[in-house]
């Protein structure tokens, strides 16, 4: 039971520490702490799910299975390179006269609920609860969007709430519709609790249930980023602190998304595996269709991540529509791969808006360009990083685009993975012309010329490696992960 509890009390009492003691040099490590401890006891979770299988907690209000450990893993795991770089980071910023110490103590008190509020949103047993959490995120990290108070931090934090609130009242309204269903159900006990909905869907009334799963998919959906409700994730993730941007890339949209698979698993229950397949595969053609068509013009680097969040999230949504236990073990280590890579992206994307000023592009009338020759380090972190983000191997998103490409054709889906795939080696190219102008040539002189020095913070370099080789590590051998991948796969199938 404690280890089932730590992942929300931890950053629950890293916050308090913050709020007591400040942001200071004996503090600021805390996050990192708090991390740690996360993904040690999402690791031990996930052993003992593995061993026994499901465990409860708090009279039953919360539930860890294989895909709830899973996920824990994956917040631990990004929030640990988000942590590590963080110090540096806010130093800098405070250096730089961007941030005070008030501001630092701020931050670091908002990241910590954060986290607290997507692990409670993973462990809950109840839909509702799901919801709840889901909200709180959103709360907090509309504070953290708009931390720089410019006028265009402003701008995205408000676009932000407005457009994930809309979405989220969506999913408000579809878990009401659910309950009023599983309210008709024979005996009328199932409730709102997820396991309960996906033992006894068969009973939903299908009318209901089908009007719900649009609402819960849709709404879950503008958290998670996908098409057509994406268009505050570009602007909060460019205007967002660095570490921050990492965990809402790489962390956010999966646990939005995770509410999601909960969802169709039930629908596949009550209504047939085609229905919430047709919806998802709409969403994720038309969310790659969305990066790809705005990533050609795109001039701003941080943007360019943003978009590629919403590629990597329709290709999620691609192998969840496609079902079946190789898809869907193939979008597990997706969803990590993509966290991984994603946030040191974020990170190093952060570092060189820290040294140039710009977050622009490198072209004829100056941005970020030659890259490589004033900061190597960095420069080799951020090319290897695209590099991870477009599926090269060794690098885990690569075995996970192939599992979810072999299984579309094997489902029948060919045609809409061979468009999927057609539109991914575009955002690719696209990228890799992007970073390139970035990275090579000749440094420019004025705005967008990186400082003299060649020194990367320690903690920072250590992020950015560190995920880099975890990712590379996936892409090579799953390991111990393997056997819990292909158990979160049977759960989301309904074979345990």
């Amino acid at each position: 039971m404690i280890t089932l509890l730590a992942p929300i009390i931890v950053p629950v009492l890293g916050a308090l520490g913050y709020v007591v003691a400040g942001w200071r040099r004996s503090t600021a490590w805390v996050s990192a702490g708090s991390a740690v401890l996360v993904l040690a006891t999402a690791i031990a979770t996930a052993l003992d799910v593995a061993r026994s299988g499901p465990r409860t907690a708090i009279a039953g209000l919360l539930r860890v299975d294989a895909l709830s450990a899973f996920m824990l893993i994956v917040i631990g795991a990004v929030a640990l390179l988000a942590t590590i770089a963080t110090p540096a980071f806010l130093r800098a910023e405070i250096t730089a006269g961007r941030a005070t110490a008030r501001t630092a103590t701020r931050h670091s008190v908002l990241v910590q609920l954060f986290l607290a509020a997507m692990a409670l949103a993973v462990l809950a047993a109840n839909l509702g609860v799901v919801w709840v959490a889901i909200e709180a995120t959103t709360i907090v990290t509309a504070f953290l969007v708009g931390q720089r108070r410019t006028r265009a931090a402003v701008e995205a934090a408000w676009k932000y709430v407005v457009i994930c609130s809309a979405g989220i009242a969506l999913a408000l309204l579809g878990t009401i519709v659910l309950n009023y269903a599983a309210s008709r159900a024979p005996g009328g006990a199932v409730g709102l609790d997820l396991a309960a909905l996906a033992a006894n869907a068969s009973m939903l009334d299908s009318g209901v249930t089908r009007i719900a799963v649009v609402l819960l998919i849709l709404g879950f959906g503008t958290k998670a980023g996908l098409a057509p409700l994406h268009a505050w994730l570009p602007d909060a993730h460019s205007q967002a602190p660095a570490p921050v941007s990492a965990l809402m890339s790489g962390v956010l949209l999966s646990v939005a998304f995770y509410a999601i698979l909960r969802v169709k698993v039930i629908a596949d229950g009550a209504l047939g595996t085609g229905f919430a397949r047709t919806a998802l595969a709409v969403m994720a053609i038309a969310s790659l269709l969305v990066a790809a068509s705005l990533l050609l013009a795109q001039r701003d680097y941080k943007r360019m991540l943003a978009y590629s969040s919403i590629e990597h999230l329709g290709l999620v949504a691609l192998g969840a529509a496609i079902g079946g236990p190789l898809a869907l073990a193939a979008v597990l280590l997706h969803i990590l791969g993509h966290g991984l890579a994603k946030g040191v992206l974020f990170l190093g994307a952060g570092r060189i808006l820290q040294v140039t000023g710009t977050s622009r592009i490198g072209d004829d009338q100056g941005g970020v360009r030659g890259l490589a020759a004033r900061h190597p380090v960095l420069a080799g972190c951020v090319g290897v990083g695209v590099l991870a983000l477009i599926g090269l191997p060794p690098f885990s998103l690569f075995a996970s685009e192939l599992g979810i490409a072999r299984a579309g054709f094997a489902a029948g889906m060919g045609w809409v993975t061979a468009a999927a795939l057609i539109l991914v080696l575009v955002i690719a190219a696209v990228l890799v012309g992007h970073t390139s102008r970035m990275l090579l040539g000749t440094p420019p002189d004025g705005p967008g010329a990186a400082t003299t020095t060649r020194h990367l913070p320690w903690p920072t370099a250590i992020a950015l490696v560190g995920g880099l080789l975890a990712c590379a590590t996936l892409g090579v051998t799953a390991g111990p992960l393997s056997s819990l991948l292909h158990l979160a796969a049977d759960t989301l199938v309904g074979a345990r």
